[in-house]
């Protein structure tokens, strides 16, 4: 007759088995700190610029007579002082709307030529080029745009006035030089583009080579390998350097101050000269302010911030929200 023998299962793990857990290295607890502490850095910093702008901020509002929000003047030097960002947040918000849609689909589309469609040896000189464009200094833009872009935007000017001033944003109702918010547009659009171009190459060179490959063996052209694998992978990176790059349109400096004929005037006529940004007015206003002045500059600093961060944490959200757009769920 035969017998079964039967193995003891182990005993569960004691007290004793759970102490005996292998300790963290010392390099890990070192980089585990390093990291804590860098973004608790971060955040402090963050928290001191906030509170920083509020203060003076509030220093200066609280004396405006006027409404900053609304209000269509500049003159915190006055008696009373009066000053208002309403002409500031439109010039910010038009010029950067412009540049974003002249850039962000030029910029995919360099990117999707770059990372699939250009030969090896004409795609890397190509990379190193846009490159080198996102290392160009803000004020080489700026002098460029004043000596060359102005100048030859008259052209372009007239013949949007002719043909599409029935839309009665390219109406130009006055004459004088193209130092109005649409030349600030090309210009950022031109700014801008080889951060968008960047990090979109980079993304689409992320596509797995799998999705592609397995697109064309079931038959896809390359267009539709491209809109059906590769675009899906990179929204979100198009939306991240999409960011990225509004995120310079909005704070620049020295080239919208150079090339802009600043005015505190709303205008619906792109083509007219005249507007101003935050980033513009502060830097021509600055150096020449009083001490009430420069926390009224400061405080059209701190909108500008806010607004900054508003449209970097939209961009996140839509990307949290979206789970489509992550390229592990392409």
């Amino acid at each position: 007759m035969a017998t079964t023998t039967q193995t003891d299962a182990p005993p569960p793990p004691g007290p004793a088995a759970a102490a005996a857990k292998p300790k963290a290295r010392p390099g890990d607890r070192v980089f585990l700190g390093l990291s804590r502490g860098s973004g608790i850095a971060l955040l402090m910093i963050m928290a001191a610029i906030a509170g920083f702008l509020s203060y003076r901020a509030f220093l200066a509002i609280s004396k405006d007579q006027g409404n900053f929000l609304t209000t269509f003047e500049w003159n915190p030097a006055g008696d009373p002082p009066v000053f208002g960002i309403a002409v500031l947040a439109f010039g910010t918000i038009v010029s950067s709307v412009i540049a974003m849609a002249i850039a962000v689909p030029v910029a995919v589309g360099i990117a999707l030529f770059i990372s699939h469609y250009a030969p090896r040896k004409l795609a890397a000189p190509l990379a190193y080029i846009v490159d080198l464009l996102a290392a160009v200094p803000s004020i080489i833009y700026g002098l460029w745009g004043a000596i060359f872009l102005v100048p030859y935007l008259d052209g372009l000017n007239q013949w949007l006035d002719e043909y599409m001033g029935w839309t009665y944003i390219f109406d130009k109702a006055g004459d004088g030089p193209a130092r109005n918010l649409f030349t600030v547009g090309i210009l950022l659009a031109i700014m801008i583009l080889p951060i968008i171009t960047n990090v979109t190459r980079e993304v689409f060179l992320q596509v797995p080579k799998m999705h592609e490959e397995a697109a064309l063996a079931l038959g896809a052209t390359r267009w539709e390998v491209i809109r059906m694998s590769v675009l899906p992978f990179g929204r979100s990176g198009i939306i991240s350097a999409s960011m990225l790059g509004l995120g310079r349109a909005l704070g620049e400096t020295m080239a919208v101050a150079v090339v802009l004929s600043p005015s505190f005037l709303i205008s619906g006529h792109l083509l007219d000269p005249g507007g101003g940004t935050f980033a513009q007015n502060i830097a021509s206003k600055f150096n020449e302010a009083n001490e009430f002045g420069r926390d009224a500059l400061i405080a059209s600093g701190l909108v500008l911030f806010v607004i900054t961060l508003l449209v970097n944490g939209a961009a996140r959200w839509i990307i949290a929200r979206r789970k489509e757009y992550s390229g592990a769920n392409a």
